[in-house]
């Protein structure tokens, strides 16, 4: 959130709402759960944090997060949700002093949707409970040698061909060095992108442009504007953009019924389009010798072909065979939980998947840096066994194979959907 925004009509007390001192400006205002939840539409839109209800109409418009990722908890209580994506809520909140409109009422709960207030109260713990261990501090000499290992391989990569020359199989190799190199930077670019590794944000935003942009050849913006509806609402439909897919790819066992169709336009950005073309020049200038225009071009599709599998297959094992549904109001751990599971720890996998096989400890805490998820784990896991919130942890190979289930399943519920419609 962050920054302020003009007041619109619907910063006045909703009706039936009980009015303070003040006549309902400056936040003396009280609502209950039903007016607040009126308030959940494009051109309306209110939202609680620790029992704060805000006008966010006009703000939403310049979030920067995106519209979107706000707009999701419109009506609704977003308490966890605005302290797992701000790393300094103390300093965001100043920026929503002007957004503020009122309070709940003393009679109403602090959880909307009926949710249950004592596994809140218990994740909130868990959220003090970290920040005291301070397990929300990055180590810098961790992100150096990630970071470093990765501009190795691509020196690597190029030394081998100045050395040895061109044969098929130095090229091959030439090619899984790259691979390797791509998809780990987008494990790094990942960090950055989360705020998770500097305490400035800027320095995250500029490191993350460097990653994806000149190491790829892709847009930070473009990444962030997806991601973090990603992360806001995992798996659910209309959204989460990465399960509103075209009608080829229908996900999970509602939408290949519905057969949902969402197309996202992304704005233009010339900072990250700079980024990217440093990419393929730098690319082509150390290529071009090697192998010409063609060739070249070759090279760096195969090495995308490679890196692609790899990053979807990591990506989708820990959330394409979780639930996806429409919006069901859950709470935070509830919410990330029914979308996410883990993968096996172990050096390989850690090092395979960017630590993202702690996918449910990163989506619970994602500015939280990757090597503390397994210090978090065991207290969210017990957590979890309190309430009696499934956590799953997988093997890798059982991780890939409940993918390859899951668009079985997809695809013949689509079917069936389609021969009896």
């Amino acid at each position: 959130m962050g920054g302020g925004g003009q007041q619109t009509e619907s910063s006045e007390p909703a009706k039936g709402g009980v009015v303070g001192p003040g006549g309902g400006r400056g936040g003396s205002a009280v609502y209950t759960w039903e007016e607040v939840q009126r308030h959940s539409h494009r051109g309306d839109q209110w939202l609680v944090i620790d029992r704060k209800v805000y006008n966010i109409t006009q703000w939403a418009k310049r979030h920067p997060g995106g519209i979107r990722v706000i707009s999701h908890f419109a009506g609704e209580d977003a308490t966890d949700a605005f302290s797992a994506f701000h790393p300094d809520p103390n300093f965001v909140r100043k920026f929503l002093k002007p957004l503020l409109i009122g309070e709940l009422a003393p009679t109403e709960p602090s959880q909307d949707q009926g949710k249950n207030a004592a596994l809140v109260q218990d994740f909130q713990a868990l959220r003090d409970h970290v920040e005291r261990e301070g397990l929300l501090r990055a180590r810098l000499l961790f992100f150096s040698l990630y970071l470093g290992h990765i501009l190795l391989l691509e020196a690597l990569a190029l030394g081998l061909l100045w050395v040895w020359g061109t044969s098929w199989s130095l090229t091959l190799l030439c090619s899984l060095m790259l691979a390797t190199s791509q998809a780990q930077a987008s494990w790094l670019q990942h960090d950055f992108g989360h705020l998770s590794v500097f305490k400035k944000s800027s320095w995250n935003h500029v490191l993350q442009k460097f990653v994806i942009g000149h190491l790829k050849g892709a847009s930070a913006n473009w990444w962030n504007h997806r991601h973090f509806q990603h992360h806001a609402k995992p798996n659910v439909f209309s959204k989460d953009p990465d399960v509103n897919s075209l009608h080829v790819f229908v996900l999970g066992d509602t939408q290949p019924v519905e057969v949902i169709l969402r197309t996202m336009f992304l704005r233009q950005d010339w900072v990250d389009l700079a980024w990217s073309m440093s990419f393929y020049l730098r690319f082509f200038c150390c290529y071009y010798p090697f192998f010409g225009l063609f060739g070249s071009v070759a090279l760096i599709t195969f090495v995308r072909f490679l890196e692609s599998h790899w990053f979807v297959w990591v990506t989708q094992m820990n959330h394409l065979p979780m639930e996806m549904d429409h919006e069901r109001h859950q709470d935070w751990l509830t919410m990330q939980l029914s979308a996410t599971c883990n993968i096996e720890q172990s050096t390989f996998n850690d090092w395979f998947s960017g630590h993202l096989n702690f996918q449910i400890e990163h989506h619970l805490f994602p500015t939280m840096p990757r090597h503390n998820y397994h210090l978090v784990a065991p207290l969210v896991r017990a957590l979890c066994e309190k309430h009696g919130v499934p956590y799953q942890v997988k093997t890798l190979k059982k991780g890939i194979i409940d993918v390859v289930r899951s668009l079985k399943k997809s695809g013949d519920l689509w079917l069936d959907a389609y021969l009896h419609k």
